[in-house]
């Protein structure tokens, strides 16, 4: 039997990514006038994209901008993304819904004096919500859009260090494949050199176990012959190792593409198993 011909589909140098991981983490903060912010991002292995967005309330405007940065450096990965956001060094407005106050304590005085009851107290009646409104400090649209403009760049910033650690455990486990490769490789080298693999080593064998059929019962000679063309035929493991050896340069030639790979490496390692387990049911060694 021939050796099955390999054949890949080699990716251009300048085009090829480095093989990635999908799990991360990055925090950056950052500041614009009286603001202080800062993203945390980080990121699992995801079968696809999924973005978990949480903004302070007054950033949701950002949401749409902060999922597509993201769809344009990630492609896989479950992402969780989160701001946080102060003001400081400002003091807000208060204000005092002063008409509602003042109707609400004419009400209750007038229930408390029917009743019998102690009249009510301010700090009791301003606790009802609506009574108090503390307002943020005004803002120019100017300043609001250079306040988005600065929390995005942070982002884009904590996205760029997120990429980075995924890169650095890609290439942690580009190295560990490899290594993985190299000993099924070699492996498969010792399999090819085995004497138990010779013709001559299983004529020989064959020829054994026959005798001693032979000598233990009379056996139909025709019979005898097509189980003996069998036993040579499981014997012959031809097949399996150039199927393995096809493998290993399918696994070698992802790795060195690089790019999104998990699931086709996830494919050859059911391959690498099948193969394997097939070679060790016939094996004569």
């Amino acid at each position: 039997m021939k050796r099955a011909a390999v054949t890949t589909n080699r990716v251009p140098a300048s085009a090829r990514a480095p093989l990635a991981s999908m799990t991360g983490f990055a925090r950056v903060a950052g500041s614009h006038g009286s603001w202080r912010f800062g993203w945390e991002v980080r990121s699992v292995n995801g079968k696809g994209l999924h973005l978990r967005l949480r903004l302070p309330p007054g950033f949701e405007v950002l949401e749409a901008d902060v999922r597509t940065r993201t769809g344009q450096v990630l492609t896989r990965g479950s992402v969780s993304a989160s701001l946080a956001a102060s003001r400081e060094g400002e003091t807000g407005t208060v204000r005092v819904n002063q008409g509602a106050l003042e109707a609400l304590y004419r009400t209750v005085s007038e229930s408390a004096r029917r009743l019998g009851a102690p009249a009510p107290t301010l700090d009791a009646l301003v606790a009802v919500k609506g009574m108090v409104e503390i307002a943020e400090a005004d803002e120019s649209e100017e300043e609001r859009r250079a306040l988005m403009s600065a929390v995005l760049s942070a982002f884009d910033r904590a996205l760029a260090e997120l990429g980075t650690m995924r890169a650095r455990e890609g290439e942690a486990l580009n190295s560990i494949l490899s290594e993985r490769l190299d000993a099924i490789a070699a492996l498969l080298v010792r399999a090819e050199r085995l004497p138990e693999r010779g013709v001559e080593a299983i004529k020989a064998r064959i020829a054994e176990q026959v005798r001693v059929l032979m000598e233990a019962a009379t056996l139909d000679p025709d019979r005898l012959h097509q189980e003996a063309v069998l036993a040579v035929t499981k014997a012959d493991v031809r097949e399996e190792l150039d199927r393995l050896g096809a493998h290993i340069a399918a696994a070698r030639d992802l790795l060195h593409t690089g790019g999104p790979a998990g699931r086709r490496l996830d494919f050859l390692a059911q391959e690498f198993n099948r193969e394997a387990n097939t070679l060790c049911s016939k094996s004569n060694s």
